[in-house]
């Protein structure tokens, strides 16, 4: 199957998404992708709706290395929820220092929400800026406080 590119909106920020079938290759905040709609599913989370998400793929979670761990881990966090960067690399079996490093590599946020992993005194990193970060944990919190979720989000 090809691999598509689209593009969508998060607030101010453009928002790219290359994917194939329920594949995501590649999520970027800023600059430009295809001109084809990005999924529904994205488009709907970023309208702050809880859409699941779990159905879709990121090529970044398969193997065995350190990082694949980290991000299996880190799509486990549940919508509208965090964990710390040495929560997730307790369940790792690696260093805080090495969880940020994998996480500010990662192809595909929202898909693996990297977003929802905080250091212990402030929200920590996020590329390409750190208020994307602020205003997805935002998002997420708005829609837990609504109670819009009929399914569970990954």
């Amino acid at each position: 199957m090809a691999i598509r590119e689209g593009s969508g909106r998060f607030g101010l920020w453009p928002v790219s998404v290359a994917w194939d079938g329920t594949s995501i290759h590649r999520v970027w905040f800023g600059g430009s992708g295809g001109t084809d709609p990005i999924p529904q599913e994205i488009t709907g989370y970023l309208a702050g709706r809880r859409t699941d998400l779990s159905h879709f793929s990121s090529p970044a979670e398969e193997g065995d290395g350190v990082s694949a761990r980290i991000y299996r881990i880190v799509r486990e966090i549940p919508y509208g929820e965090t964990r710390t960067y040495g929560e997730v690399a307790a369940s790792a079996g690696t260093h805080a220092r090495v969880v940020g490093g994998a996480l500010s590599r990662n192809p595909t946020p929202i898909i693996i929400p990297c977003h929802r992993v905080v250091g212990k005194k402030d929200i920590g990193g996020f590329t390409p800026e750190r208020a994307i970060k602020r205003e997805l944990l935002d998002l997420e919190a708005r829609a837990v406080r609504k109670g819009s979720l009929n399914s569970r989000q990954s």
